[in-house]
């Protein structure tokens, strides 16, 4: 399964919680790259989208290793389409896995105030420096929205506006049908 959207859309509390119900591995950008600041350190936007390139190369090879092992898993991050697309269709080919997306939506504004707030606050690793990247996540936080990746599976859209009407055992009764499988 693939969770995916914006930043601050709750795809990491989502994608936990299903991995958690589904009994599967959690694989997730931000746990890997957080991990490579602790280890390489941080300092500014360049590095930081440095480490972000490297952070993907690890998450797909990662995700092949649980799919040549014949694993299902729960992948997260904002995944671009047109970046990441081509390494999904690869492992799609070589491994054959049905690939269900669960794709994150909010309000905008929702979207925008909930990045503000994490940037400024200690739960979020320093290393992000998102107020500093704030213009260039505005206009993608206010659309509320990625687009889906052109995989060919089922898409599952769930809007996280607010947290408390996000039925996390609903979700996961239909990623089990568009698996084929009962919960």
């Amino acid at each position: 399964m693939i969770v995916t959207g914006p930043p601050a859309s709750g795809k990491t509390t989502l994608g936990r919680t299903l991995a958690t119900r589904l009994r599967m591995p959690f694989l997730y950008k931000d746990g890997i790259k957080e991990t490579l600041f602790d280890t390489l350190g941080w300092s500014d936007r360049e590095w930081s989208r440095k480490l972000g390139v490297a952070t993907y190369a690890l998450l797909f090879h990662l995700l092949e290793m649980e799919l040549a092992a014949g694993r299902s898993l729960v992948v997260e991050s904002n995944f671009d389409a047109q970046r990441c697309a081509p390494s999904f269709l690869s492992l799609r080919e070589r491994y054959g896995f049905r690939p269900v997306q669960v794709c994150c939506v909010a309000e905008g504004a929702v979207l925008l105030e909930r990045c503000r707030s994490r940037a400024t606050s200690d739960e979020r690793h320093p290393g992000h420096d998102e107020l500093a990247n704030m213009a260039e996540l505005e206009p993608i936080l206010l659309r509320g929205r990625l687009d889906p990746l052109p995989l060919g599976g089922p898409i599952i859209e769930v809007d996280t506006t607010d947290f408390a009407q996000i039925d996390a055992e609903a979700i996961t009764r239909e990623v089990l049908t568009k698996l084929g499988e009962e919960y």
